[in-house]
C-alpha cells in the first residue's frame, strides 16, 4: 500500500484577531503517537490556521483528515470535511475532541446532524485514531476503498457507522495510562513550524480530572484518574521550548486541568523556575490551578516568580447550587480562608462565577458575589452558562428538571470568509434563565459584572479599595451602587452601560441557523469585521474603558465612594484628605493607557501619604501611620519593557477595542498600568 496521507489540524480564526493562541499540542500528541507505530507508512502534516488547511485541501487533498472539535472550532472544521469530500471523495473524515454529546440519544441525533463525519473519537485521540489507521493498512487495500473499510469495521475507540447509517461503538480500553507511551512532539520536531512569534507553547505534564462538574466536559466518569508524564519528560520539554521560543513570546500554556494540586507539581515548578532564570522565559503562565490543596497551589505560584495567577474557581457560593452541578466536593470555604495567605504572599487573586447554574437565582448570585468582595478576591470573573456537548448539564433530563431557557450567540471572533465566499461563524448555546432566574434578572447581573470586572481587577483601584476597608464600608456596595446610580455618572459612562446592556440583549438568537443565514449577508459580515457585532460584551467595554473612558470612569467609582463615607458618617477632614491623596494615586495609575502617546504622557501628582508604602503593608496599619513628614510629588510612568510587552500584543491582536480587550487578557495585571515614580 502507498503511503497514507495525512492532515491532522486544531484550528484557530484570525480574521479579526488571533483567537486561541495556543500550539496545537493535542493532535502533536496524535501525529507522534501514529509515526512511532506505522512510520513511512503514513505521512502526517499539521495546521493551526485555517487558510493554510483549506489551501492544502484544495491543492492537495489528503487520504485523512482529523480535526479537533471544541466549542469554539466546531463548524469550522464541519466545513473543512466537507471541502474535502469535494475534492476527494474517498477521503476518511475524522473528528475528535470532548464537544460530543455523553447520552447515547444525542449521541446519535450528533452523528445523524453531522453526515459527512466517518469517524467520531470522543475520549483521548491517541488510541482510537491509531485504530483506524490499523484497520486500513491491515487492509491492503486500495485508498478508494477507505469509506468502506471503515464501515465494515467496529474500530477500538472510535463511533462509526454501517452501510444502512446506523452507529457502531467500538469499545476499548479509552486512555492511555502511561503517557510516556506517546513520544513528545517536540522532542520530535513536530511543533517546531508553531514557534511563529504568534502562538504560545503549551505543556502537558498529567490529563485527567478527579472532579465531576456537570456543567464541565471533563466531568465524566471516564476521566477521573489522573495519568502522568514523566518529569524526565516534563524537563526536556520545558528545556526544548525555552532554548526554541521566539523572543518576542512572553508566554506558555499548561493544559493541565488542576495544576498546583498534586504533589509533584512543585517540581515541575522548580524546573520552570530554572527556565526562567536561564532563558527569561515564561514570563506569563496560563493555566487552570487546582479546586483543592490551596496551600500546595501558593506554594506552586511562589516558585513561579508572579508568572502564573492563583484561580479560585467557585462558579458559585450556595450550597444547593454546589449540590445541583456536582461540585460540592470541592471546598469553597478552605479557598477563602486562605485568602489573607495568598494576600500577604503578594499574590493576586482570581475567582470564576458562573451566572445561570442550575437552581441559581439572583439573590444567591448577589451573595457569591458579596461573598467573594468580602473575601478581597481582586479579579472576580462572572461568565454566562455555557450549554456544552460532552456535559451532563447538556442532556433532556437536566434542561427540563432545572428549566433552563437558552438563546444561542456568535463566539468573539471566531468567524471567516472563505475563499469560495461562504461565510462560517462559531456559535455558542447560552443559559439566560431558568425555573429561578428571569431574563430581566439575567442582565442586570450581567451588568453588574460588567462593573465588578472593570472595577474590581486590581491595582488602579486598591488604593481606594483598602481605604474603604479600613473605614469599616461595604465595598460590594461601591460596586452595586454603579448600576444603580448610573443618573449620576457623566453621559460617557451612562452610554458605555447603556451599550453594555443592549449588547448582552442584542447578542442572542433564537436558534444557530438564524445566525448562519444572518451572516451571509456581506453587510452583517461587515459589522463582524468592524466589531459592531459578534463581541466579547465584556471585554469589548472594559477595553472602551481603558483604552478611552477610564479617566470619567474613575471619576464616577470615586464619588460613589465618596458619598458611602459621607452616608456612613466617615468623611472627616482627615479622611478627606487621604481620600483625596488616594484619588490622584487612581488617576495617575491609570492615566492614558493603550494608546500611542502613552509614554509621552506622564500625570504628577503631590502626596501627604506614602501611598505606595501603606499598600504593601501586611500588618493592617491605617493609613495615617503613613503619613508624610512633607509632601512628596510622584510622576506616573509606563517602562520600557511595559510599552514594548503591549506594543507586541497590541500587533498581534490588533490596536481595536476587540484586540485591546486581548491585550488586557493576556499581559500580567502590573504590566498594564502605570508606576509612581519620586520626583527629586
Amino acid at each position: 500500500m502507498e503511503t497514507i496521507k495525512i492532515y491532522l489540524a486544531d484550528l484557530t480564526y484570525d480574521t479579526v484577531s488571533l483567537s486561541t493562541e495556543a500550539f496545537p499540542l493535542n493532535i502533536g500528541y496524535i501525529a507522534s503517537y501514529a509515526l512511532d507505530q506505522f512510520g513511512s507508512k503514513i505521512k502526517i502534516s499539521l495546521f493551526k490556521y485555517i487558510k493554510d488547511l483549506e489551501k492544502a485541501i484544495l491543492e492537495d487533498p489528503p487520504d485523512i483528515l482529523g480535526l479537533s472539535n471544541y466549542a469554539w472550532n466546531h463548524r469550522i472544521g464541519y466545513e473543512m470535511f466537507g471541502l474535502l469530500l469535494e475534492k476527494n471523495p474517498n477521503a476518511i473524515s475524522v473528528w475528535g475532541g470532548p464537544n460530543f454529546p455523553i447520552d447515547l440519544t444525542s449521541q446519535k441525533k450528533f452523528m445523524k446532524n453531522y453526515p459527512n463525519v466517518d469517524v467520531y473519537v470522543p475520549i483521548e485521540g491517541e488510541i482510537g485514531f491509531s485504530n483506524i489507521l490499523q484497520k486500513l493498512i491491515e487492509s491492503n487495500m486500495p485508498k478508494t476503498n477507505f469509506k468502506k473499510i471503515i464501515s465494515e469495521k467496529t474500530i477500538g475507540n472510535c463511533v462509526t457507522r454501517d452501510n444502512q447509517n446506523n452507529l457502531k461503538f467500538g469499545f476499548s480500553e479509552p486512555r492511555i495510562k502511561h503517557l510516556d507511551e506517546i513520544p513528545s512532539p517536540y522532542l520530535m520536531g513536530l511543533m517546531d513550524k508553531f514557534f511563529d512569534g504568534k502562538l504560545s507553547p503549551m505543556l502537558q505534564t498529567n490529563r485527567g480530572c478527579p472532579f465531576r462538574c456537570s456543567y464541565c466536559v471533563d466531568g465524566t466518569d471516564l476521566v477521573t484518574k489522573v495519568n502522568q508524564f514523566s518529569l524526565d519528560r516534563v524537563k526536556s520539554e520545558i528545556e526544548y521550548i525555552a532554548t526554541n521560543v521566539p523572543n518576542t513570546t512572553d508566554s506558555m500554556f499548561i493544559s493541565d486541568l488542576n495544576f498546583g494540586m498534586i504533589p509533584r507539581d512543585l517540581e515541575i515548578c522548580d524546573l520552570i523556575s530554572n527556565a526562567q532564570k536561564e532563558y527569561d522565559f515564561p514570563k506569563q503562565i496560563q493555566a487552570t490551578t487546582g479546586k483543592n490543596s490551596k496551600e500546595r497551589i501558593i506554594e506552586a505560584i511562589l516558585r513561579l516568580n508572579g508568572a502564573l495567577r492563583l484561580w479560585m474557581s467557585v462558579q458559585s457560593m450556595d450550597q444547593q447550587v454546589l449540590q445541583n452541578i456536582r461540585r460540592d466536593n470541592i471546598s469553597v470555604d478552605q479557598m477563602l480562608e486562605l485568602a489573607p495567605t495568598i494576600k500577604e504572599a503578594n499574590l493576586p487573586t482570581v475567582s470564576e462565577v458562573i451566572l445561570g447554574l442550575p437552581g441559581e437565582s439572583y439573590t444567591s448570585h448577589l451573595k457569591t458575589l458579596k461573598d467573594l468582595v468580602e473575601a478581597k478576591m481582586e479579579d472576580i470573573q462572572i461568565y454566562t452558562c455555557m450549554m456544552l456537548n460532552g456535559a451532563e448539564m447538556n442532556t433532556p433530563e437536566e434542561r427540563e428538571k432545572w428549566g433552563l431557557k437558552t438563546k444561542f450567540r456568535i463566539l468573539p471572533r471566531d468567524f471567516v470568509k472563505l475563499s469560495n465566499g461562504k461565510k462560517i461563524v462559531e456559535i455558542e448555546e447560552v443559559v439566560i434563565g431558568s425555573n429561578t432566574l428571569s431574563f430581566d434578572e439575567y442582565v442586570e447581573l450581567r451588568t453588574l459584572a460588567f462593573s465588578i470586572f472593570v472595577s474590581n481587577i486590581g491595582i488602579i483601584y486598591d488604593a481606594l479599595i483598602k481605604l474603604l476597608r479600613e473605614e469599616k464600608i461595604d465595598v460590594f456596595e461601591l460596586f452595586y451602587r454603579t448600576i444603580k446610580n448610573l443618573k449620576s455618572a457623566s453621559p460617557n459612562i451612562q452610554n458605555i452601560f447603556e451599550s453594555y446592556k443592549n449588547s448582552t440583549i442584542n447578542e442572542l438568537w433564537d436558534s444557530p441557523e438564524k445566525i448562519e443565514n444572518h451572516i451571509q449577508n456581506e453587510d452583517e459580515y461587515q459589522k463582524l469585521l468592524n466589531g459592531k457585532t459578534g463581541i466579547n460584551v465584556i471585554q469589548y467595554h472594559h477595553a472602551l474603558v481603558t483604552g478611552s473612558y477610564i479617566d470619567e470612569w474613575t471619576d464616577y467609582i470615586l464619588s460613589i465612594a465618596k458619598n458611602l463615607l459621607i452616608e456612613n458618617k466617615k468623611y472627616t477632614s482627615k479622611i478627606q484628605n487621604q481620600f483625596e491623596n488616594i484619588s490622584n494615586y487612581c488617576k495617575g495609575l491609570s492615566f492614558n493607557i493603550l494608546n500611542e502617546d502613552s509614554m509621552n504622557t506622564n500625570p504628577e501628582f503631590e502626596f501627604d501619604y506614602n501611598i505606595t508604602k501603606w499598600l504593601k503593608d501586611t500588618n493592617k496599619n491605617s493609613l495615617e501611620e503613613f503619613k508624610l513628614t512633607k509632601p512628596n510629588k510622584l510622576i506616573f510612568k509606563l517602562t520600557k519593557e511595559q510599552n514594548d510587552v503591549i506594543k507586541h500584543k497590541l500587533e498581534i491582536f490588533g490596536n481595536t477595542p476587540i484586540g485591546k480587550g486581548q491585550v488586557i487578557k493576556r499581559i500580567p495585571r502590573k504590566m498594564l498600568w502605570r508606576y509612581p515614580n519620586s520626583i527629586p
